[in-house]
């Protein structure tokens, strides 16, 4: 019997509002990816912005890797999405997010969370 395969999927509900836990969601996120894991990163929320070209680099935090490095690796290694009822909230339509970047429902996201051998975690 084969063990199946870890995945995180990290929901991020923070943006420049909370940049402590957008930071947060981010590095771990990004420090998944950098372990080998299935990442799936959710941006939610505020966060949704961090989604479309240069609003990550209004996340500034001390002592904290920069936002856009962040976003850019978890999309060399996994997946980045926009939650579909907040980008329409915030106008922000497929062709406004970086390129790699999806727009989903809750449908999808229960689906990776529920996937055998994920770990959910909420920021």
């Amino acid at each position: 019997m084969t063990t199946p395969r870890r995945s995180l999927v990290i929901k991020s509900t923070s943006g420049t509002d909370r940049p402590e836990a957008a930071n947060q969601a981010l590095t771990v996120a990004a420090a998944g990816v950098a372990a080998g894991v299935d990442v799936s990163l959710w941006l939610t929320g505020e966060s949704a912005w961090f989604g479309v070209p240069g609003r990550a680099a209004d996340l500034v935090l001390e002592h904290a890797a920069a936002a856009p490095d962040l976003i850019e690796t978890v999309l060399e290694g996994g997946r980045v999405t926009v939650c579909t009822q907040c980008a329409a909230r915030r106008g922000i339509g497929p062709d406004d997010v970086l390129p790699g970047v999806r727009i989903a429902g809750a449908a999808v996201f229960v689906e990776e969370s529920l996937a055998e051998g994920a770990q959910a975690l909420v920021y």
